[in-house]
């Protein structure tokens, strides 16, 4: 090759790289343009079905797996252990939610765990009908609910991302709302689905796999929707860290600060068995209300469990939350402090009742059902707000989210063995055990120390 053909194709290839640059620009300016416009899209389109995907997946591991397992024939010892190792997952969240920020973005997960939902939601439609369905429901419930709590991370951290301030304050009441609005169309509106198609004359394991694959198909529709309509918001990326620092390291010196306290006894303690005796009492209340009265239970219907437990005592539960935060508001979590700790365990005598008088009015169940949900929404505010209490301090989030991990862990273990105790006992010695498993409840209420003015308007927390 001749200097001149040489320098005719450097000129070319220079030429083609200008253009390929030129266009490759105007590519990016326009996808810059699009995000740009797109981070400031109306909160309203994407704030309340964040949170309705978050908070049904949830409830079907925590609750809607009792039922359809009850439907299926599995025993309560059975149940309540299978069924308790889907809390796991929230258990050790702590542990890889800092994994979320430094790979990819919340977008990304928020995404890709919806798909996984809807995917493992559609597997277990599928394995229902099976032989070994145990073996393969469980499976997919764990993948859907190892993917929820990696959802709640993302979906958390995106929702102050994609929000200023001002706004994150506005919308923190929508997102509890369609928290529990999730909790309802799980707990309630698929419950109700699957029964009025096993009243129907559906065979049960027909009745539930075509309602999963309804839910299924709905977080398909989410995933499509968010697609389309999630935000680009400019701080979304990995997050920062400093490379010059191991982050091993690192990781775990933030990890184990929340463990130096001093009084770090007394909270882990609170966090354990604040809810010890509602831990065995939830896994017990679906299998209760279903079975016959032959076997000490009340004989209702799928679909009756799920207008008493999963609509009307939902809303109980909802409305004992709202006039909790706001008496503490008010007053302070020192001063409600007590009188939140009766709310929360005295209302399980009304099982003892039920046990014994197997009431066949559905109002006089509802009824009982709803003061019980009543005073545990009440008196879990006592729990959320100690939670954030202990909190505070220059890595609250960490320290929230391990906070979170114990209580889940509260849950979990005393949950695995209710089902054993139950069948051991019967329904009606089971509640009566469960009223005996408050003490400890109180005995932690009594050790940990409060400031007065925390959580009362224009106190010392009220700016946080």
């Amino acid at each position: 090759m001749t200097d001149s053909q040489s320098k005719a194709y450097r000129d070319g290839e220079e030429e083609a790289t200008q253009a390929y640059n030129t266009i490759r620009r105007g590519a990016d300016d326009k996808a810059n343009k699009g995000r740009r416009m797109n981070a400031n899209r109306n909160p309203w389109l994407w704030v309340p079905s964040i949170y309705l995907a978050e908070g049904i997946p949830y409830i079907i591991a925590m609750t809607v797996s009792v039922i359809l397992y009850k439907r299926l024939g599995l025993s309560n010892t059975d149940i309540a252990l299978y069924t308790s190792w889907f809390y796991l997952p929230w258990v050790i969240k702590p542990f890889w939610s800092p994994f979320i920020d430094f790979f990819r973005t919340k977008r990304f997960w928020i995404l890709v765990m919806q798909l996984a939902i809807g995917g493992s939601l559609a597997c277990v439609a599928l394995t229902i009908p099976a032989d070994n369905f145990i073996r393969y429901t469980l499976a997919m419930f764990w993948i859907m609910a190892f993917s929820s709590a990696t959802h709640d991370i993302a979906a958390d951290g995106f929702y102050m991302l994609g929000l200023d301030t001002p706004q994150q304050a506005a919308f923190i009441g929508v997102r509890t709302v369609f928290y529990r609005v999730a909790t309802i169309a799980a707990k309630g509106g698929l419950v109700i689905m699957a029964g009025i198609m096993e009243n129907y004359g559906y065979p049960v394991t027909k009745a539930w796999s075509l309602t999963f694959i309804a839910v299924a198909a709905f977080f398909l529709a989410l995933f499509i929707y968010h697609f389309f309509v999630l935000p680009y918001p400019a701080a979304d990326g990995k997050a920062p860290r400093d490379k010059t620092k191991n982050f091993l390291a690192e990781y775990f010196r933030i990890l184990t600060l929340f463990f130096r306290r001093k009084d770090i006894l007394i909270i882990i303690c609170f966090f354990l068995f604040y809810r010890f005796a509602e831990a065995q009492l939830v896994k017990m209340v679906a299998p209760f209300l279903l079975d016959a009265r032959v076997k000490g239970g009340l004989g209702l219907t799928t679909a009756e469990v799920g207008i008493i437990y999963g609509t009307v005592g939902v809303v109980a539960l909802m409305l004992g939350g709202l006039l909790g935060g706001y008496v503490v508001y008010k007053k302070g979590l020192k001063f409600w402090l007590w009188i939140m700790v009766f709310a929360m365990h005295l209302p399980d005598l009304i099982f003892i009742y039920l046990s014994h008088a197997l009431p066949e009015s559905l109002l006089l169940v509802s009824s009982a059902v709803a003061v019980e949900q009543f005073g545990y929404g009440f008196g879990f505010t006592a729990y959320t707000m100690y939670m954030i209490m202990v909190s505070q301090g220059e890595y609250k989030t960490v320290f929230y989210a391990i906070g979170t991990g114990i209580m889940a862990l509260g849950m979990m273990l005393p949950a695995m063995a209710s089902g054993w105790i139950q069948e051991m006992l019967g329904y009606r010695n089971f509640f009566i055990w469960i009223t005996i498993t408050t003490i400890p409840g109180f005995i932690v209420a009594a050790l940990v120390k409060i400031d007065p003015d925390y959580g009362k308007e224009h106190g010392k927390e009220s700016r946080h």
